[in-house]
């Protein structure tokens, strides 16, 4: 790609002008149908972020900007510059071809099979190619030019590559150069800010010692980048790595845990560092995934929402872990915000245990190791709140507490699903076509509804697994596999007889309808940044769920319908409490974070959809009956 079209922004995979999103290891600007495809291919492929409105450390989004203007996209594309390559037909997309199959099949070849990436002449040792690649890694790193280091990157140099001779490595000599950029590329590239050279010395002491402050101080976030990602999720703060390097949320209801949680907790707790450390970088990565859905549903054009570009459901699978890891880390998709918060609590504290105790043996670059003794506590709300106390809430980081509908998802079935399943890769695969977004459920959710009765004849589903992995959304599943799931999850009862207490179906569709009306409303005024709007959705919001609720008994029979009716109940009113937020407040109060607001407001309102949906389901088979 020429200096011109950098210039002038086009996304460096399909040349659509205005860019929104980069993909960070690549050092590209992409459009939003090619970022659609990035992030079904995993962050071990690109690890993608919003140019505007996600958070930026300065010098990391300075890192990314550098190699777009500097022709980075002529590394991924350089057999594509040879002229002979037009003669032959090969060609990249244009911004007007279709994402399937004409795209996504390109940026596979891209970035996935590197097809179009300068080859090394073959050599009978690989090993010496590699070491001869990191060796002239390790010396252009005290230079500027960042596009030599990303090539040799491609190629396969080693970003931990220890030097026999000189006794560091690559990071060790870009942090006494004073080079930041090259820093941040070789961090994003697996380089551990906490390795020590021969004499036991850290990047970050090398940069202190040769007067880089703002470079050694970077070089600590970057130690503590997993850690810092998962307390700034829950609470929005970020600690100053100068009073303390951890903070820690606290649920408001964690002296009453049951036994259940206490038991998972213990379970964790139990792990080996390697495994404790898989799990952290499991969670870090589903972290990523909802905080660029929430980035995603807000900055898309809505009338367009439910197209074939979407958002990423789960992880995309990595083929260098195993198919149970995969599995489980698809499964954490499927917590709720609360369960999800107390993982990444548990996560936390253990963490800092650990190293107290007897230090982890960190093996990933997002190091996980601790060394202060200070706790930070910000409060999440309980749902054992009443709406009256959860308004209290209103300048804490409040999380949704409703428990999940079709069962409890816990941290100790995550464990013994790392453990016991046993599915074949290729079943892994078929999920992957799953490509759903909540959007997309809303309108089959308004279908079903627009079906009335019609909605128990389903067709058969090529995906037999989903159940175990997706959202609880009952995505690619046939209407008997999800009546035979619910029966599961025991949320039916005895075969063959209908609940007489239970409404009419029309009337539940009726108010579902409006359910979702509402909440389609919440999320225009989201994705067009109208945050005073917030308060007004999620009072109608609220209303249509109250007149929903109204409509089941007190007390039903069915644990399944109890259960959802909570979900709904709890998630429309923690809803309410968020969107206040939205509100402006008297002068010299903190500022909104509308970014973590909104991704807090989102989850929220796809809990309520995910629990009408379970109501109509449950309603529609328990009267067929």
């Amino acid at each position: 790609m020429s200096r011109k079209l950098q210039r002038t922004e086009v996304c460096a995979d399909c040349s659509a002008p205005d860019p929104g999103w980069t993909s960070i290891n690549r050092g590209v600007l992409i459009c939003d149908e090619c970022c659609s495809v990035h992030r079904s291919l995993g962050r071990h492929i690109s690890i993608v972020k919003h140019l505007r409105h996600s958070g930026w450390p300065p010098t990391l989004l300075q890192m990314v900007q550098t190699l777009a203007s500097n022709g980075a996209n002529s590394i991924w594309e350089h057999s594509l510059l040879d002229p002979a390559q037009v003669q032959s037909g090969r060609r990249k997309p244009n911004p007007q071809d279709k994402v399937h199959p004409t795209k996504s099949e390109f940026i596979r070849a891209k970035y996935q099979m590197l097809a179009f990436v300068h080859k090394l002449p073959c050599r009978d040792d690989d090993g010496v190619t590699t070491k001869d690649l990191s060796k002239q890694l390790h010396s252009s790193v005290r230079t500027g030019s960042l596009e030599t280091c990303l090539r040799l990157l491609s190629l396969g140099a080693q970003a931990n590559f220890f030097h026999p001779e000189k006794g560091t490595t690559p990071l060790h000599v870009a942090a006494k150069a004073g080079q930041i950029l090259q820093a941040e590329l070789l961090v994003v590239y697996g380089a551990d800010p906490g390795a020590p050279d021969i004499n036991g010395r850290t990047p970050m002491d090398y940069a202190r010692q040769a007067g880089h402050i703002e470079l050694a101080e970077r070089l600590v976030e970057c130690q503590y980048e997993l850690t810092d990602r998962l307390a700034f999720y829950l609470c929005g703060r970020r600690p100053d790595h100068k009073n303390g390097h951890y903070i820690i949320p606290q649920m408001a209801d964690s002296l009453d845990l049951s036994e259940l949680a206490k038991a998972a907790k213990k379970k964790l707790q139990a792990l080996n560092n390697r495994l404790f450390e898989e799990l952290a970088m499991d969670v870090y990565d589903e972290v990523d995934r909802r905080e660029n859905d929430a980035v995603w549903l807000t900055t898309q054009n809505h009338s367009t929402l439910v197209t074939e570009r979407s958002a990423v459901p789960f992880l995309p699978v990595n083929p260098e872990y195993s198919a149970t890891r995969n599995q489980g880390r698809q499964k954490l998709a499927r917590f709720n915000a609360r369960e999800f918060a107390t993982l990444i609590i548990d996560i936390l504290s253990d963490a800092k245990r650990r190293q107290q105790g007897k230090g982890l043996s960190p093996t990933d670059p997002l190091d996980l190791g601790i060394d202060d003794d200070q706790h930070d506590y910000d409060s999440v709300a309980s749902d054992e709140d009443t709406d009256s106390e959860l308004a209290t809430h209103n300048n804490n980081n409040t999380m949704d507490s409703s428990d999940l509908s079709d069962g409890p998802i816990t941290l100790q079935e995550y464990l013994e699903v790392k453990k016991a399943l046993a599915s074949s890769e290729a079943k892994v695969q078929q999920l992957m076509k799953v490509n759903n977004n909540l959007s997309e459920e809303l309108r089959r959710l308004q279908k079903e509804v627009r079906g009335g009765k019609k909605h128990g004849s389903g067709t058969d589903s090529d995906y037999d697994n989903t159940h175990m992995y997706d959202p609880s959304l009952s995505v690619g599943r046939s209407s008997e596999e999800e009546s035979r799931g619910e029966s599961e999850d025991g949320g039916g009862g005895e075969a063959g007889e209908p609940d007489p207490t239970l409404p009419c179906t029309e009337d539940v569709i009726l108010k579902t309808e409006q359910v979702t009306k509402n909440i389609q409303e919440l999320l225009r005024a989201a994705q067009e940044f109208k945050h005073d709007s917030f308060v007004p959705c999620s009072e109608k919001i609220h209303s249509a769920v109250t007149e929903m609720a109204s409509l089941f008994p007190k007390r039903p029979a069915l644990d399944a319908v109890h259960c959802s009716l909570r979900l709904l109940a709890s998630s429309a009113s923690r809803l309410q409490v968020e969107c206040r937020k939205a509100v402006p407040s008297e002068s010299g109060a903190p500022a909104v974070d509308y970014q973590l607001l909104t991704q807090q407001v989102i989850q929220c309102a796809y809990d309520i959809a995910k629990a009408a949906k379970q109501l109509v389901t449950i309603t529609t088979r328990e009267k067929k009956q």
